[in-house]
């Protein structure tokens, strides 16, 4: 069994929209080489079966994405996208004729942000049409992680899905199977962690270097997929192993704490989503 379940790799960390929900990245601008890319996935083979292109970004803007998706599919690994969906329809073809490609979540949350390229309806129109034309080929997965947000368009999201489905909607532990490998998910608002923020003391749950770490797109280790600043650095792939990083002494102090449900990290304490899943 590899160390991880999944690795996020963020392939960029540039994004077409400024949603509400996400906090985005003072972190300077920067899109992965191809270079880079191999060096990171040599390091990550044996550790992992599952890569997210993702971290912050949208990975549909990177336009190395079909030669990634090879690449990574070429060392064993299956590719799991995060996406705001707004360009599902123009990069479907190349998704679904990627063996790589395990699974695409949509982000249907997306509409929150206050620049769409295109009406609400478009929208909603290209995410289910990415989602029938997949079926049989890709897992595809539907987010509202909304809930106690701005989910007032939630009733209109989930008529259209409703007509792009009809048939009987199924429930499960984590939200409905609406098709063959199609899925709908709610989830909560939550606060991201932030240094500036309130801190909620050192009780909580967490899954970062448990089931998961991140890599930013400079080659930055992090401990989760929420780190979005690299606030926790616990080294650098493109320069150490992932065996050297995992073995520092402040990897281990995470690993020791979050094993006794504590973070002994600032940014873990200030951490919504760990405080949520501890309650």
């Amino acid at each position: 069994m590899k160390r991880f379940r999944k690795v996020y790799l963020e392939i960029s960390n540039l994004c077409n929209l400024h949603c509400s929900f996400c906090p985005g990245t003072r972190r300077r601008a920067q899109t992965m080489g191809r270079e880079q890319f191999e060096r990171l996935l040599d390091k990550l083979v044996g550790w992992t079966d599952y890569l997210y292109f993702h971290l912050m970004g949208e990975p549909l803007c990177h336009p190395l994405l079909g030669e990634f998706l090879d690449l990574a599919g070429q060392r064993g690994f299956r590719v799991i996208l995060t996406t705001n969906g707004t360009l599902l329809p123009k990069r479907q073809e190349l998704l679904l004729n990627a063996p790589a490609l395990h699974k695409v979540n949509v982000s249907l949350h997306a509409f929150e942000a206050n620049d769409l390229p295109t009406s609400f309806t478009d929208y909603l129109s290209g995410c289910v049409a990415f989602g029938q034309a997949a079926r049989g080929k890709k897992l595809v997965v539907y987010r509202l992680w909304n809930e106690g947000g701005a989910d007032r368009l939630n009733g209109s999201a989930l008529e259209t899905l409703r007509r792009g489905f009809p048939g009987e909607w199924k429930s499960q532990r984590r939200g409905m199977k609406l098709a063959e490998g199609i899925y709908l998910e709610h989830g909560e608002k939550f606060d991201w962690p932030d240094l500036e923020g309130e801190d909620g003391g050192e009780q909580v749950f967490c899954y970062g270097l448990r089931d998961q770490i991140g890599v930013l797109c400079d080659g930055t280790v992090v401990p989760c997929c929420l780190d979005h600043e690299g606030d926790v650095p616990l080294g650098n792939l493109l320069e150490q192993t992932l065996d050297e990083i995992m073995d520092s002494a402040r990897t281990g102090a995470i690993c020791a704490g979050f094993a006794q449900g504590k973070a002994v990290e600032e940014l873990c304490r200030k951490c919504g989503f760990a405080r949520q899943k501890f309650g």
